[in-house]
């Protein structure tokens, strides 16, 4: 293959505190039996990037559990497959801050790849992307840097930097800059998804880091070079999230209750999206039980009311439960005639007899992992 993928599995651990206190963002769970990387590892295999480097930083144990020896994505291999890399510190013993400088980490496992470009991909995005499609387009421009884009329209609440970039009538990129938090503006989004000529690439993050060893990647990497690099833009429309706070961490999982967006992202021919494998027994419906516009994973138990919620793996609803706009993440309890609304409970909670608790969407009730209420 042309390509080696390269994801970074802490980069936005901040957006989330709430989630990744115990974890890293690439490990978050999502979707009843999915994580956040699986998106990114998926759409690496899928487009027949067979060589795959995991940048991380803290909290990785979970991700490693999680990620394996890289099997359910077909990377065990003798020649390439999985890579986790730790992380690097320098001689001031700090670990890395920004994108650039985790790229600085991992100079050495660049250098000793042969593929002719590297393909960058965050885990706080939930996407199901032809790769394939963008790297031919790379080399099909003779470009030096790809950057995927999506056209979208700003609501002023996205919690994070938004880099938007303009481009000319062959596709171009003549400007790339960071986007105002204004409502009702529309503009090209750069997704965090880069496909860049390797050995070019780690030229450019040590002259980057030596002028400013706070760099930024979007602005001094790509920006500063917009003149004298070909920087090709390729737009994905196809559905694409965000996961940058605990409300849009809670949106984008109710999205998935929508047909068009399931289908979008796990009904893809030849784009199936992997994760880990567990044997668990069926969900059992009860006697008693009603379910309405809900997704559900295997291994649950349910006795009451659940609409409109996410469901994931081992879970269990009590008699007489009402769990409505819930996420409840693996193997916790709500026990009998309990009353949940716009509640995101972590693993292994317990939620006990009688209780009525109630968020609403922007600000829903969270439960930490292991609490008992």
């Amino acid at each position: 293959m042309k390509a080696v993928g390269i994801v970074l599995s802490n980069i936005h651990d901040k957006d989330i505190p709430e989630l990744t206190g115990i974890r890293s963002i690439g490990s978050v769970p999502f979707g009843g039996r999915y994580r956040l990387i699986d998106f990114a590892l998926s759409n690496m295999v899928n487009s027949g990037i067979t060589t795959v480097g995991i940048i991380t930083k803290s909290n990785y144990q979970s991700l490693m559990d999680h990620v394996g020896s890289g099997k359910e994505w077909d990377l065990v291999r003798k020649n390439g497959g999985l890579f986790i890399l730790p992380p690097f510190s320098d001689n001031q013993d700090n670990l890395y801050e920004t994108r650039l400088q985790a790229l600085y980490g991992i100079i050495n496992f660049l250098e000793h790849r042969k593929e002719e470009v590297a393909v960058l991909a965050d885990t706080n995005m939930v996407c199901n992307i032809d790769l394939s499609a963008v790297i031919d387009n790379h080399f099909a421009k003779n470009a030096d840097i790809s950057c995927v884009y999506k056209e979208m329209t700003l609501t002023g609440d996205e919690g994070h930097k938004v880099s938007a970039i303009k481009t000319d009538t062959k596709g171009k990129v003549v400007d790339i800059a960071t986007a105002k938090p204004l409502k009702d503006v529309k503009i090209k989004s750069v997704i965090n998804i880069w496909v860049i000529n390797r050995v070019l690439l780690i030229n450019l993050i040590r002259d980057a880091l030596s002028r400013d060893s706070n760099a930024d990647f979007d602005l001094d990497l790509v920006g500063k070079n917009l003149k004298s690099l070909n920087v090709a833009g390729y737009e994905f429309d196809g559905y694409f999230a965000w996961i940058t706070s605990l409300a849009k961490y809670y949106q984008h999982n109710m999205e998935l209750l929508n047909k068009e967006v399931r289908d979008n992202l796990f009904n893809q021919k030849h784009k199936a999206i992997f994760t880990k494998v567990k044997d668990s027994a069926p969900t059992s419906y009860r006697d008693g039980a009603k379910v309405k516009n809900s997704f559900i994973a295997d291994g649950c138990v349910i006795d009451g009311i659940v609409e409109n919620s996410v469901i994931f793996r081992g879970v269990s609803v009590g008699r007489g439960c009402v769990v409505r706009n819930c996420i409840l993440m693996q193997d916790s309890v709500v026990m009998d005639n309990a009353n949940l609304n716009c509640v995101i409970a972590d693993k292994n909670v317990v939620v006990k007899s009688g209780r009525n608790l109630s968020g609403c969407a922007t600000l829903p009730f969270f439960i930490g992992k292991n609490v008992i209420v």
